[in-house]
């Protein structure tokens, strides 16, 4: 639309001439037109069947759906009729549109309306309608432009055409004054105030359609839930909008951003919604779990995650089998999502400040240098001259069907994640009512890891042995998680001086399946529909109380 006016534009213009007038009409004179929503435009739109309403209501009457305005109406604003009239005719509008505004394309669209208001009221659908105004605009003439009748646009129509009555586009003009000129520019400012929240809100709630729609595909939550759980993201980002006058997040939305990405949180507004809406927020280093869980989620490391991603996580929270939760803590405790947390305030205890929250988010963890040679293979095109098409069809293809990660994929985890690892599921059973039950299962599933590394070491390696640590862990195979991490953190230059040990995820998962107890506290059901009632009264209860 902004070429087709800008070339008008030139043909009467000098280029600065010209680049003023689209700066007048873009800022000023057609607020909000000209971006990816075109806003201005739909609310105009909105503005124009208020006044089709009031002024030719036999037509709205015989119209059932009021959005064929909108459709056909559409390039009429965006081009000022440019698109739709003969040139010779056009320029006549553009000049009117300088004189008066949007008040002057607004009182013709009226007058074309009554002027075919026979026709349009004897069509039986909307195409012969569309039909019926295409053949009128094409027998608009303007009798005072200097250009020849050999190259006006207007009186070159076919002789089918030409046996419509023709009409000046000078009469029409004044026709849409004398009829329509009672239009004040107060009342198209109020309307237009009016219609906006109204064209918003529309946009909003497509916007979130579209997102639920994607993003059902791929979770086991039912549309309510993720309508609920979408209405709770938002809010917390808006909030952040409201009660934080300096937030960065202020520049995370892009409405030119394709749906999914439009709206994004950082890790603070993560770490909120976590505690309110995550089954794991209990556990004492929750702090740490939310900025491990942010970071797992963050895969580009932006340092932002969309809904898509949140809505993830909690479905598997909710809705994952024992093996896909015990997956996910278990990728918290390594890299790129591990990240050891040093507190700055030991008073506090486990909880993070927000920029010590920030600060961890933003840190990267180096990949192996395995990885990052097969991902530069991977993303970069074989031979520079010549692009292989094939290798990126096959790369697309591999990203539409996502296969399922392997278990088999997962590095090992390390002597220090490991012993964070035992912590957090530590922290996760407190409270429960089999907590003494769950201890007793954890201590044992420990003790049988760490003995299997020792005879596996010993196989390899008969001079070495974890003859230490292991007995240190076995010495906790009571309930208390004091005595189990004072054990762990005893010595530390201890575990330093023992060769490094590391587990893969078959074996965690093999020794985890062996306690029953363990299994039951992953796979009980938990309420969602409950949690989000509870977030959302929380989401405006604490934001009251500050």
């Amino acid at each position: 639309a902004m070429n087709i006016l800008t070339s008008v534009l030139l043909l009467y213009a000098k280029e600065e001439e010209a680049f003023w007038l689209l700066v007048a009409v873009c800022e000023r004179m057609l607020p909000d037109y000209f971006n990816r929503r075109i806003i201005g435009a739909l609310v105009d739109q909105a503005v124009f069947e208020e006044l089709i309403r009031d002024h030719l209501p036999q037509l709205t009457e015989h119209m059932t759906d009021m959005t064929f305005f909108s459709s056909v109406s559409l390039s009429w604003f965006l081009t000022l009729f440019i698109s739709v009239l003969p040139i010779e005719s056009a320029v006549n509008v553009v000049d009117c549109f300088f004189y008066d505004g949007i008040k002057a394309i607004l009182q013709l669209g009226l007058a074309i309306l009554d002027y075919n208001l026979d026709k349009l009221l004897a069509c039986k659908d909307d195409a012969e309608a569309v039909t019926a105004l295409n053949r009128f605009f094409d027998n608009v003439t303007n009798k005072d432009s200097p250009l020849p009748s050999s190259v006006q646009q207007g009186s070159n129509v076919s002789d089918e055409k030409s046996s419509h009555i023709r009409v000046d586009i000078t009469d029409l003009i004044r026709e849409s004054n004398e009829k329509y000129g009672n239009i004040r520019c107060e009342d198209i400012y109020s309307m237009r105030c009016r219609n906006r929240l109204y064209v918003i809100q529309t946009l909003e709630e497509t916007t979130k359609q579209n997102v639920l729609r994607v993003v059902s595909q791929d979770v086991k939550l039912s549309l309510h839930e993720l309508d609920e759980l979408y209405v709770i993201f938002k809010r917390e980002l808006f909030f952040s909008y409201y009660w934080c006058l300096r937030a960065p997040v202020l520049k995370h939305h892009d409405p030119s951003l394709p749906y999914l990405e439009q709206y994004q949180i950082d890790c603070q507004q993560f770490r909120v919604l976590y505690h309110l809406l995550s089954p794991w927020a209990h556990s004492a280093n929750r702090d740490s779990l939310a900025l491990w869980t942010f970071r797992l989620l963050d895969e580009n490391s932006d340092c932002l995650i969309n809904f898509k991603e949140f809505s993830s996580a909690i479905d598997i929270m909710y809705n994952g089998s024992f093996t896909e939760k015990l997956k996910v803590l278990f990728k918290l405790h390594i890299p790129p999502a591990y990240t050891e947390v040093k507190y700055k305030d030991p008073s506090k205890g486990d909880e993070l400040s927000k920029e010590e929250l920030l600060y961890f988010s933003q840190l990267h963890v180096s990949k192996p240098a395995k990885e990052k040679e097969a991902e530069s293979a991977k993303n970069s095109p074989k031979g520079e001259e010549k692009v292989d098409i094939q290798a990126y069809l096959s790369q697309w293809q591999d990203e539409l069907l996502k296969k399922e990660e392997n278990i088999k994929d997962l590095p090992r985890m390390n002597q220090s994640q490991f012993i964070q690892f035992s912590k957090t599921l530590y922290n996760l059973f407190h409270g429960d009512p089999e907590e003494e039950l769950l201890y007793q299962a954890i201590a044992v599933v420990t003790n049988l890891l760490l003995r299997m590394e020792e005879v596996g070491r010993k196989l390899h390696n008969p001079a070495s042995s974890t003859k230490g640590l292991s007995g240190a862990v076995c010495a906790s195979g009571g309930p208390s998680e004091g005595q189990t991490e004072s054990h762990l953190e005893k010595d530390p230059s201890s575990l330093r001086e023992e060769p490094q040990w590391s587990f893969a995820f078959e074996q965690i998962l093999a020794s985890l399946l062996n306690e029953p107890a363990l299994v039951k506290f992953f796979e009980k059901p938990i309420d969602l529909k409950a949690k989000l009632e509870n977030a959302k009264t929380s989401q405006l209860s604490s934001r009251t109380r500050k």
